[in-house]
């Protein structure tokens, strides 16, 4: 049975984490093109923050080769990126396993989101088996910090927001089954609080969160721009 899991390495050295420290309130979402040897080309997709500041720091930063943008849409931007650095040469002074690093390239599984962060990457990914995701993420537990978020059954649907916590997706959870998004609402936030075990006070923050994070990374991200004579 395979698995789905949400982690977050943190590795300073890892491709482009020095880029977004310097826009640390945009949002970059990195793909890799793995035809092309040992130096996969980058394609990042960034939304938010100033584009001048990014671009800068894309020239200077060390990890960087030669980059285009590619297109625009409102405050969303994609990137095609030349690496100048192989990831054994990018983190050869920072993991002494680079053995260990090559064979993750052949294991069963597959990456499939790769958000870059100040202080590394938050990934999603998708293996074959338990064994499978130990070996990923044993080799991280050792040559970096390793924090999983989540662990599912290929088979359970994905809980929305990547961003959620743990406790805030519980809450939106129980209150959505509960009723007490309906019109009438079926369930009181006191009610809420009891079966979460917390006080009302700390249900509305938590849904508050979660509902600011979902929209944030749903509406916010694909808003028009609408002409100024409208606004």
């Amino acid at each position: 049975m395979g698995l789905v899991a949400e982690f977050k390495i943190y590795c300073d050295a890892l491709p482009l984490v020095g880029a977004v420290a310097a826009v640390p309130e945009a949002r970059m979402i990195l793909n890799l093109q793995y035809n092309h040897g040992k130096r996969p080309l980058f394609l990042i997709t960034v939304t938010g923050g100033s584009e001048q500041t990014l671009e800068t720091a894309l020239t200077d930063t060390y990890d960087v080769g030669d980059w285009t943008q590619i297109g625009q849409a409102s405050d969303t931007r994609r990137y095609q990126i030349q690496p100048a650095l192989s990831f054994e040469e990018q983190l050869g002074d920072d993991i002494d396993d680079l053995a260990g690093l090559e064979e993750l390239a052949t294991a069963d599984a597959f990456i499939d989101r790769i958000k870059v962060e100040p202080d590394g990457w938050r990934q999603t990914g998708w293996f074959a088996d338990r064994e499978e995701f130990s070996k990923f993420s044993s080799f991280w537990q050792h040559n970096a910090e390793f924090q999983l978020d989540r662990l599912n059954q290929d088979e359970t649907p994905e809980p929305p927001g990547e961003g959620l916590t743990n406790r805030q997706y519980e809450a939106l959870r129980i209150a959505y089954e509960r009723g007490y998004f309906e019109i009438p609402r079926q369930v009181s936030l006191e009610e809420i609080a009891s079966e979460l075990g917390i006080t009302a006070s700390s249900v509305t923050e938590r849904l508050r969160r979660a509902q600011t994070q979902l929209i944030e990374e749903t509406v916010a991200t694909t808003w028009p721009t609408l002409p100024e004579s409208t606004q």
